[in-house]
């Protein structure tokens, strides 16, 4: 395998769309209230997806040296797990895309608040250094909190809450109430993935010590938690188009519910947690279809 394509591979493409659902939520909710800046949009897609690229990275290493990507995993073979890609090669990919993406920030925040405001600034910077540091700590150190079953609860935080009302904030300066309700949709329906992944990596994880919140609770709770999850995230999507007093055009956005509602009829049928590999690409683009579709429709 050429290097290149080890390192593309370990980025794990796939996963990018899913990683930018929020960001486009929160800066088209902003510019559909005429705050424009697509300076602000651009280094906040950059930085978003720097994030989500060195999560991959860190995921790969952290999983890596501690022997849970073994013989036993059901998913896409990792980068170091097959020798395509070093240990020591994956660290200094960890320490430059972590550069490169605090640098993507430090240009956001400047973009954003320029010399004037420099309390928000701030604040927005030491977010930066948590978000990068949570992208980490998911599986690297001895405390990584993705073996504690923790990661639902910080990828709600940072790919909902954060992605959706920080990115708003930038452009609007001030929190918007009703844009809660999406940051709490789009949080949520990453959690879904997350949880998907689990459930699918549920015996080896076990085995390799990972407690995750679904080793934690067992895959028959596992699948109610991931009914509810999803339910949830769905009915606050559709609470905030009322309370935004819609037209009827504008609930074109349910088509995107037509793929979740399949998802969530063979997620019920599955007695096989590697036949749920599948379904993790299903909702991760059915989260982004619905966050496009949200854009467009909030522009009317």
């Amino acid at each position: 395998m050429s290097n290149i394509k080890a390192w593309l591979q370990a980025a794990r493409l796939r996963t990018l769309p899913l990683s930018v659902s929020g960001i486009l939520v929160g800066s088209f909710y902003a510019y559909s209230q005429d705050f424009i800046n697509w300076g602000i949009l651009s280094f906040a897609l950059v930085t978003t997806l720097g994030l989500q690229v060195l999560s991959n990275f860190a995921n790969d290493y952290g999983d890596g040296v501690k022997g849970t990507d073994n013989e036993n995993r059901i998913g896409p073979q990792r980068a170091i797990q097959s020798g395509a890609i070093t240990v020591s090669a994956m660290k200094k990919g960890i320490i430059i895309t972590s550069l490169l993406t605090l640098a993507a920030a430090v240009i956001l925040i400047y973009l954003s608040f320029g010399k004037e405001n420099f309390t928000y600034s701030l604040f927005f910077f030491f977010l930066g250094l948590a978000a990068i540091a949570a992208a980490i700590k998911y599986t690297v150190g001895s405390s990584a909190y993705g073996y504690r079953g923790l990661g639902d609860v910080f990828v709600f935080i940072f790919f909902g809450l954060v992605s959706v009302i920080g990115c708003y904030f930038l452009f609007a300066k001030e929190v918007d109430t009703l844009v809660i309700l999406p940051a709490i949709s789009i949080g949520l329906l990453s959690v879904a993935v997350l949880n998907l992944n689990n459930m699918r990596d549920q015996v080896s994880d076990a085995l390799s010590g990972k407690n995750t919140l679904v080793v934690q609770m067992g895959a028959k709770n596992a699948k109610v938690y991931h009914f509810a999850v999803i339910i949830t995230a769905l009915s606050l999507t559709l609470a905030f188009a009322i309370l935004s007093n819609f037209s009827p055009v504008q609930y074109l956005f349910l088509l995107s519910y037509v793929p979740f509602v399949l998802h969530l009829r063979t997620v019920a049928k599955n007695t096989v947690p590697r036949d749920l590999d599948p379904e993790l690409k299903k909702v991760a683009l059915g989260t982004f279809f619905l966050s496009v579709l949200l854009c467009i429709v909030l522009q009317f």
